[in-house]
């Protein structure tokens, strides 16, 4: 554990010894804030540039979008957590040859945005508000967090043809625990951070179903979902894209890699190739459940 979550775990647990409900709203506003910020790679300043930017403000914070083509058949590229919209620039060439406009975002709290924390409530805003703007989504495409926030503004009504999730989150609880477990929080303190999350995040689910959890997506999404999670990922456990293709069924297609890790697995030729070929063609039925597919050296 690195020093600033050590001095983190002490303060909380510790504050949570005098006062219970003050270490529990800390927790969740931690819970909340990436504390590190992504900044753009040189390697993506060019088609960064490139793009057609606006700003979307969510929750009194600014998110900045970002958009490729005329906004005709497009496609959503959602990041996950500590990260931003231009680590997915490597599908946008492929798609903007394939006819689609490409669109993508900076949550925020994250690259360019404004804020300092963001919420799955915020990604639902942001990709309804998308949405609202350019139409039904040919597909989606999702990386770590971002495939659990994406998936809840699919289920709240967001409509997309396809989806991809790499790398994804299928239940909250999961985020919750790795949380509590790198900061070493209390059983006390995690119950009431999971009181928090239920209180100001899901009050409308049944007590059953909070925290959210993709699994529940079933019965309201009838597109087909591509599944691409590496068999080492060491931030979100292959048993998430695992558990998310199991509750789908044969409505999803399962890929695992191998050796390449949460992050890199998004330049991957052979990753960005498959999510390329299902955005435009839609799932292969004769294809194995589970294919493994080598990573590149």
């Amino acid at each position: 554990m690195v020093r600033t979550e050590t001095l983190v775990s002490a303060a909380l647990n510790a504050t949570s010894r005098l006062s219970g409900g003050l270490a529990g709203a800390g927790a969740y506003t931690l819970f909340h804030m990436p504390l590190a910020r992504s900044r753009m790679r040189s390697s993506e300043r060019q088609l960064f540039g490139d793009a057609h930017i606006q700003r979307l403000r969510v929750n009194g914070k600014l998110a900045v979008t970002y958009r490729w083509g005329s906004g005709d058949r497009p496609v959503l590229l959602v990041h996950g957590w500590q990260s931003r919209g231009s680590r997915l620039a490597d599908f946008v060439p492929g798609l903007l040859d394939r006819g689609h406009s490409v669109i993508t975002f900076d949550a925020p709290g994250h690259g360019d945005a404004t804020g300092r924390s963001t919420t799955i409530l915020e990604y639902r805003d942001i990709i309804t508000g998308l949405q609202d703007e350019y139409g039904e989504f040919e597909a989606v495409v999702a990386h770590s967090l971002g495939a659990l926030g994406s998936l809840f503004a699919l289920q709240g009504g967001v409509k997309a043809k396809r989806i991809v999730t790499i790398s994804g989150v299928c239940d909250y609880d999961y985020l919750i625990e790795e949380f509590c477990s790198a900061l070493g929080l209390r059983h006390q303190l995690k119950a009431r951070l999971h009181r928090h999350v239920a209180k100001n995040l899901f009050p409308g689910l049944p007590a059953d179903r909070t925290p959210f959890s993709a699994v529940n997506t079933v019965p309201d999404l009838k597109a087909p979902l591509l599944i691409i999670h590496d068999e080492a990922d060491t931030r979100i456990s292959v048993e998430q894209g695992r558990r998310l293709a199991a509750a789908y069924g044969v409505q999803s297609r399962l890929i695992i890699t191998s050796g390449l890790g949460h992050r890199r697995i998004l330049g991957d030729p052979g990753v960005v190739g498959s999510v390329l070929d299902f955005v435009e063609h839609g799932p292969d039925r004769s294809a194995a459940t589970e294919t493994e597919a080598a990573a590149a050296p």
